[in-house]
């Protein structure tokens, strides 16, 4: 089951011609990442603050198909395509008015904020994860 969200394609995001400048998508990209785990009822504030975990980026690939526009409105679709002892790999597809834009593959690690090394993701933080497990199509 995909996590979907939606955004606008702002001003500020874009280069002088209006097209998407690409770090403003991985931005973007974090945050519907933090949107995720608090779907899933691990809020940032809550992981980093009172558990004390990070979910740092190891691993981010993008492939860009075409420009986004200003005021393009993104449809953001998450999966959730692997959980291992730490890490979490995910899949994006972003597009506007229907037309692909852009995927990503992305792989994050729980990590400990105090000895920033990787951590065993926490029984219920691994069941929540599972439960949004999507096997890859072939």
């Amino acid at each position: 089951m995909s996590f979907r969200t939606s955004r606008p394609l702002r001003f500020g995001d874009c280069d002088p011609s209006g097209i998407a400048y690409f770090p403003s998508y991985v931005n973007t990209l974090v945050g519907v990442l933090e949107e995720f785990f608090a779907e899933i009822g691990a809020p940032w504030k809550m992981l980093n603050t009172d558990r004390r975990i990070g979910t740092p980026t190891v691993r981010l690939d993008l492939t860009f198909v075409r420009p986004g526009f200003h005021g393009d409105q993104l449809d953001f679709a998450l999966s959730v395509r692997g959980v291992g002892r730490s890490s979490l790999d995910l899949e994006h597809e972003v597009s506007a008015a229907g037309q692909l834009l852009w995927t990503a593959r992305h792989r994050v690690v729980a990590t400990s904020l105090e000895t920033h090394t990787s951590l065993a993701w926490p029984d219920d933080l691994r069941a929540a994860l599972e439960t949004r497990l999507e096997t890859a199509n072939a």
